[in-house]
């Protein structure tokens, strides 16, 4: 991540990377966690949940907070999308790209791969909270 200059006095940063299976992530800044995201499959839903769209685990970010993603890709091309929130970015292997958020309102935030990226494009969702 050197290189990568601030946009803003983030109190948190993702580290984001894409696969055709799952999205990992990375919180570096307090704490080192680290977790994959997977899309439920439709059997597991609960009631009312949304189907293709939610995930095994969720992306927590605090409201009134400046957020950076920072965001790659393990395989091939990929675009890290959240409409509500205003970020598209695209991820490439081995390069790394930023997008900075600032989150005004509670909310639960659905997004997706918004690049052709295979025969798995369509399970790729994030949801971020």
């Amino acid at each position: 991540m050197e290189g990568i200059e601030e946009l803003h006095n983030n109190i948190i940063n993702f580290v984001s990377t894409k696969s055709p299976i799952a999205h990992k992530y990375l919180n570096h800044d307090n704490e080192f966690i680290e977790f994959d995201s997977y899309i439920v499959p439709e059997s597991d839903l609960e009631d009312g949940q949304f189907r293709m769209l939610e995930v095994d685990n969720r992306v927590i970010i605090p409201e009134l907070t400046h957020t950076r993603f920072v965001i790659s890709a393990a395989d091939v091309i990929h675009s890290y999308a959240c409409p509500a929130l205003g970020i598209k970015a695209d991820a490439y292997p081995g390069r790394l790209n930023q997008a900075s958020v600032y989150v005004n309102r509670p909310g639960t935030f659905f997004g997706q791969c918004s690049e052709i990226c295979g025969i798995l494009h369509s399970s790729i969702d994030q949801m971020e909270q």
